[in-house]
């Protein structure tokens, strides 16, 4: 793929981030005009349900999704390399179930919204760290090995999953179902998830040389001076860390962090100092709209934002999926 392509679509892409959050900010049930958007960021609206409408309700929840979908694309990025197949997303490794027991356990006990996501947050890093101690666990450790454990612990949250709904009483299973599927409709605090994919894309691209020679292959990364097994450490850490805080922030969003690398390799090649910033910033936007559409599709009814990821996502995988072959 030609590099001088790449800078183009990252000015593209930097300048799709205002729009769709224009975008977000000013569709819902009381569709706001430019001109009220822009006295209420300033701080001088002369409409004061616009103002609140907007700083209290939609500008974080847009925020919200931008940084969810950002730290989405940005973990699957990471994981396709790590575990060397292209159709690894998030939570191929057993890190949303563990969350999702937690939160639906949580949900269970009718535990307020902040230990909700405490407790998803904890589960999510129990599962990680069950996954990553059992696939060492008396062998060397390989991508097929760390794919194998993901996938049946994955299997075992699943389970309990399925439990936990079939005993939860009716009153509570469409919250549940909402949070299984993805929803940010309590997303009212951004800057957790904002500061968490900051720091994930700092210490990304910090590794995306290494990543590059580890795509080549785990001998020629270590003959051209790279450790390839404290690299894979590191990726797993950072990834999973980065999927334990997008499904704490909104639950499981599926599509994202599969779809979203998938379409910038195609356009820009795979070198990960374009592409990891790249899926910040188009996994955001994406969300952004994709969340946006959520609320204002059936409005003042809302769908979970997982619905609208995945009509978006598997036709544009579909196509992807043709393109590549």
């Amino acid at each position: 793929m030609p590099v001088s392509r790449r800078p183009l679509i990252m000015l593209l892409l930097l300048a799709g981030v205002p729009v769709t959050l224009w975008f977000a900010l000013s569709q819902g049930s009381l569709n706001i005009g430019a001109t009220e958007l822009w006295q209420s960021l300033r701080g001088d609206p002369d409409n004061a349900t616009a103002y609140l409408v907007i700083h209290e309700l939609r500008l974080p929840r847009a925020l919200s999704a931008f940084a969810v979908g950002g730290l989405l694309a940005l973990s699957g990025a990471l994981l396709q390399v790590l575990l060397r197949n292209p159709l690894a997303d998030p939570y191929i490794l057993g890190v949303s179930g563990g969350a999702s027991v937690a939160a639906l356990l949580s949900m269970l006990g009718g535990f307020g919204i902040g230990w909700v996501r405490g407790n998803a947050f904890a589960g999510a890093l129990l599962s990680m760290l069950l996954v990553f101690g059992l696939s060492r666990l008396g062998a060397a450790w390989t991508q097929n090995r760390l794919l194998l454990t993901g996938v049946v612990i994955a299997a075992g949250w699943g389970a309990l999953i399925s439990l936990i709904l079939a005993l939860a009483p009716g009153a509570q299973i469409q919250g549940m179902l909402f949070w299984l599927i993805g929803d940010l409709s309590y997303s009212a605090q951004p800057g957790m998830g904002l500061i968490a994919l900051a720091f994930g894309l700092a210490v990304s691209l910090w590794f995306a040389r290494a990543l590059n020679l580890l795509v080549r292959g785990e001998n020629t990364a270590a003959a051209l001076g790279e450790n390839p097994a404290r690299l894979r450490l590191a990726i797993y850490l950072v990834a999973s860390l980065l999927t334990a805080m997008a499904v704490t922030l909104a639950g499981s969003v599926g599509f994202v962090g599969l779809v979203i690398p998938h379409l910038l390799r195609l356009l820009g090649g795979s070198d990960h100092r374009f592409l990891l910033p790249a899926c910040v910033l188009l996994g955001g936007g994406f969300l952004t709209v994709a969340d946006t559409l959520a609320r204002s599709w059936t409005a003042p009814a809302q769908l979970p934002v997982g619905v609208i990821t995945a009509l978006l996502g598997v036709p544009v995988f579909l196509f992807l999926l043709i393109r590549s072959r």
